[in-house]
């Protein structure tokens, strides 16, 4: 009887040890989530409003939109998410005919009044129309500060960015690109030159059969593709 007595009170002794150790093993896993919740909550981002416009690059083509970088972002720190993406338009050109509708410089008329952050992602198209020619970039440099200028008018509480397309080699691109990055200077506004440090390998053929939504496509990521840019994209909207 008195074995059993001991053993019981062993028993009962271990248990509390294992309950111990494993509250202590425990909470700092639950401190680190308290953590990170504590740090999306006080970050700049928590709870705004962004409005996010473009081509396809915003659409995201063929794929759900809440697979790109952008809405992740968004819904991560818990943000009024309004997209204004159209497949095929350009920050300058009017592709109406083709039924990719108005450029940018016009189209951003469409967004809502109300946005603590507005961030453009477009060019890929204008880099297409421009090519090899000098009149189609005069064009472009005009409509693109048009848009800067605009934009500023309509918002000038608000936090301004443009995201350049992805380093395509093709005729256009470095012009559109360069183009955009010294008219962001101008106007003081934040640009991410998404051609030189995203990370994205677009001219890689393995590259983009992983990360892209299709082997041949230059513009378009995949759900993986997002994710691997999600990190700087989200990066340079809390720099803002």
């Amino acid at each position: 009887m008195l074995n059993f007595v001991v053993n019981d009170l062993n028993m009962k002794h271990y248990m509390k040890s294992k309950i111990a150790s494993l509250f202590f093993l425990f909470l700092p896993l639950a401190s680190c989530a308290q953590e990170k919740q504590c740090c999306v909550e006080c970050a700049p981002l928590y709870g705004k409003t962004i409005n996010v416009i473009g081509d396809s690059y915003v659409r995201n083509h063929r794929r759900p939109v809440s697979e790109a970088w952008h809405y992740k972002v968004a819904e991560k720190y818990g943000m009024k998410y309004n997209n204004y993406g159209r497949n095929g338009c350009c920050i300058a050109f009017d592709r109406t005919k083709d039924g990719f509708g108005k450029p940018l410089w016009e189209r951003y008329k469409e967004m809502t009044d109300s946005a603590d952050y507005v961030l453009v992602i477009a060019g890929h198209n204008d880099a297409g129309m421009v090519g090899n020619s000098a009149d189609s970039l005069k064009v472009f440099k005009t409509r693109m500060s048009e848009l800067c200028e605009r934009l500023i008018e309509k918002y000038p509480s608000a936090k301004l960015a443009f995201v350049t397309p992805w380093n395509v080699g093709r005729p256009g691109f470095d012009k559109v690109i360069e183009a955009m990055k010294q008219i962001c200077a101008h106007y003081s506004i934040p640009i991410f030159d998404a051609s030189a440090k995203s990370g994205i390998y677009v001219r890689n053929e393995n590259f983009r059969k992983k990360y892209f939504q299709a082997p041949s496509d230059t513009a378009h990521l995949n759900s993986e593709g997002h994710d691997l840019f999600m990190n700087k994209g989200e990066s340079f909207l809390l720099s803002l």
